[in-house]
């Protein structure tokens, strides 16, 4: 049957019409146009920024930070996730603000080999080195008695909870066994010189001191603190979820034994937070406190793995209330 106007068959078909032309702009709006495209392009630049503590010029918080650095013999090793790097109220800038250049090495990244870093690898290795990471497998901080043959050495990461998960359990370096002895105490002549050796005394169930002699390997460590996170611009897990900058400040201050430390470090931080929250910000309530008080209105997550934690977090809290 013959088609009517002789349409063919790779033709436009009858339900679709063709689409109309854009008609050709007016020669005023041509006109008026025309001298846009010879505006010159405004740079964004940022503002500047303190030398010292990393933040505007304008909300500087040097006036927070100690004098002088603070003196200590730990040395820092921040290991740094590359998204904490671009974060605009990050904490490290100003822990790095309240100590010596050379006790607090930041080290930005999310894979850490031996043959990258030398440096690290040697660290890790040492006796002295502890890595903050909390599990089961962690020994709290307070218990561990720290030698005296050189410097103890800090490992903390800094980034979210799933980077750090992912930092800790994905770099073999961070996790070095360490090979364990355990010896009578007789076997050392002063507990001074078990603790050269960097050991660790403790009791065990049976008839005699028993010593713990590490060596050669990295100790996960864990702080045991009911303290709430002064960091409150920011959504934590849950109330005992502390920051980077916080972190630090009490595991310091256990290792020197020196608490102004704690307060020293915390004043910059708290100084952040209040100036934060007079500009408009609010405060950000733990999904453990939201939770537990029935405020939390976010739909659950779709991803397996967040919906997961959430579970654990809520599973906890009623287990925690019953």
């Amino acid at each position: 049957m013959e088609r009517c106007g002789g349409t063919s068959a790779a033709g436009p078909s009858p339900s679709r019409s063709p689409s109309p032309s854009p008609s050709p702009s007016p020669p005023e709006d041509r006109e008026c146009c025309a001298g846009l495209w010879e505006l010159p392009v405004e740079r964004c630049e940022r503002r500047p920024e303190c030398g010292r503590c990393s933040r505007p010029r304008k909300v500087c918080l040097c006036p927070f930070l100690p004098i002088h650095p603070l003196k200590v013999s730990t040395c820092l090793y921040i290991i740094q996730h590359p998204a904490e790097e671009s974060r605009v109220l990050r904490t490290v800038p100003l822990l790095a603000a309240c100590l010596p250049p050379d006790k607090c090495k930041i080290l930005i990244g999310r894979r850490f080999s031996e043959d990258r870093y030398p440096e690290l690898a040697t660290v890790c290795r040492n006796p002295s080195t502890l890595i903050l990471y909390p599990g089961a497998e962690a020994t709290n901080l307070e218990e561990v008695t720290l030698g005296s043959s050189s410097p103890p050495v800090m490992i903390i990461i800094d980034g979210t909870w799933s980077q750090a998960k992912d930092i800790f359990y994905k770099n073999s370096l961070f996790r070095l066994p360490k090979q364990i002895l355990h010896l009578p105490s007789k076997c050392f002549t002063t507990l001074a010189t078990a603790r050269e050796l960097g050991a660790q005394k403790k009791k065990e169930s049976r008839p005699e001191h028993l010593v713990c002699f590490y060596e050669k390997g990295i100790l996960q460590v864990q702080l045991k603190t009911n303290i709430s996170s002064q960091y409150v611009i920011r959504t934590q897990p849950t109330n005992t979820c502390l920051s980077t900058l916080e972190c630090a400040a009490v595991a310091l201050t256990i290792m020197e034994k020196n608490k102004n430390i704690q307060e020293t470090i915390l004043r910059p931080l708290q100084a952040l937070c209040s100036f934060q929250l007079q500009h408009g910000a609010q405060i950000h309530h733990s999904k453990e406190h939201l939770l537990k008080n029935g405020l939390y209105d976010k739909p659950m997550p779709k991803n397996k793995r967040k919906l997961r934690r959430m579970e654990l977090l809520q599973n906890q809290f009623f287990f925690r209330k019953g």
